[in-house]
């Protein structure tokens, strides 16, 4: 740990996943958000889920949706809702031997399921409210990971601060484009990420910060170029981030006057309002390290004794973390950690008094 960071006690497992039907086998890849309520609200096996604060099962909602990979939450005359990126496929565990392309990763019985991409806006007992139209494949786009069009993540420049409505819509495994939409889902313009820094490749997740002092400005995490983007709210090119110290960037939240960034290869980093490293937390790969992955076999699963994906040992050293995909903050300072894994794993980080 660095100076600077704060002291919290480090609750893995603290959400009672075991109580969310279906959820043992099915890989979570989902977002998180807490609502003013205080429950925190995830995705898993098609259906919105939600926790208290000591991480016991309030309720499940079912879905149209595949996954809940991005979720973000905004509140408009009183009420929430959640923007919800599916982005069409999740990978599951079945007893047959799954799909050989992703064994080699992943270990046998590993298999994907494919729907439709969509972004929706719903309220929380799972009803959709409206639905972003699919955007055109721009020109020279590049072949995505997964697809076409695969939607990660998205932020809403609200009007409760002062925003206009716009949606930012991250392709992070399709085009690795971000699209720009107004409030009433037409379309406005794309990112690509030569405005300055360079191509995105998987933009996975996009965030408004706006943290005291600062303009607001849109946060992208360019995961597989290691880095983050910065731009205005107009679309404008600002800076780049976190060449010399991110190996992953997944997911964005804010904890006090520090911004916490998710980075799927099992660590958090933690910034101040000038984008400079404070440190990490979890035992990832170090400053500078290249798409290094995490080396136990099958990650982020284990493997078992003839070689298929089963879910990893919870039972890490302590202040250790497996797979950041997603972070959420609650009114009392409580960070909370969502881990792409079979079964899915929450870790509670809670302030120390």
């Amino acid at each position: 740990m660095t100076e600077g960071i704060p002291r919290f006690d480090f609750q893995r497992n603290w959400a009672d996943l075991a109580a969310v039907p279906a959820a043992a086998t099915a890989w979570a890849h989902n977002g998180i958000v807490v609502t003013s309520a205080g429950e925190l609200v995830g995705f898993h096996a098609g259906q919105l889920v939600a926790f208290d604060q000591s991480g016991s099962l309030l309720w499940t909602r079912e879905t149209e949706l595949t996954e809940g990979h991005g979720i973000t939450l905004v509140r408009e005359a009183g009420e929430e809702y959640l923007w919800i990126c599916d982005p069409s496929f999740v990978f599951e565990s079945v007893t047959d031997e799954g799909d050989e392309n992703w064994a080699a990763l992943f270990g046998r019985g590993i298999r994907r399921r494919q729907k439709i991409p969509r972004v929706v806006k719903m309220s929380l007992d799972g009803t959709i409210q409206f639905e972003l139209p699919t955007p055109a494949l721009e020109p020279g786009a590049p072949d995505g990971l997964m697809g076409d069009y695969c939607p990660c993540g998205c932020a809403v420049d609200e009007r409760r601060f002062g925003g206009n409505g716009d949606i930012w819509v991250a392709d992070g495994y399709g085009s690795s484009i971000v699209y720009r939409f107004d409030s009433e889902g037409n379309p406005l313009a794309t990112l690509t990420g030569e405005e300055g820094g360079g191509r995105f490749l998987c933009p996975h997740s996009v965030y408004i910060d706006r943290r005291p002092g600062k303009n607001a400005e849109l946060y992208i995490a360019d995961r597989e170029n290691r880095r983050v983007q910065v731009y205005d709210l107009d679309g404008n090119y600002l800076r780049m981030v976190g060449e010399s110290f991110l190996s992953s960037p997944s997911g964005f939240a804010q904890w006090g006057e520090l911004l916490v960034i998710a980075e799927l290869y099992a660590r958090l980093a933690l910034l101040d309002a000038n984008d400079e490293l404070v440190g990490y937390i979890g035992a990832g790969t170090p400053p500078g390290e290249i798409h290094a992955w995490p080396d136990r076999p099958g990650w982020p699963n284990a493997l078992d004794g003839t070689g298929r994906a089963v879910s990893a040992p919870h039972d890490l050293q302590e202040g250790h973390l497996n797979s950041p995909h997603s972070l959420a903050v609650d009114a009392d300072g409580n960070l909370y950690v969502s881990e792409w894994l079979i079964g899915g794993s929450y870790t509670a980080l809670k302030p120390s008094v």
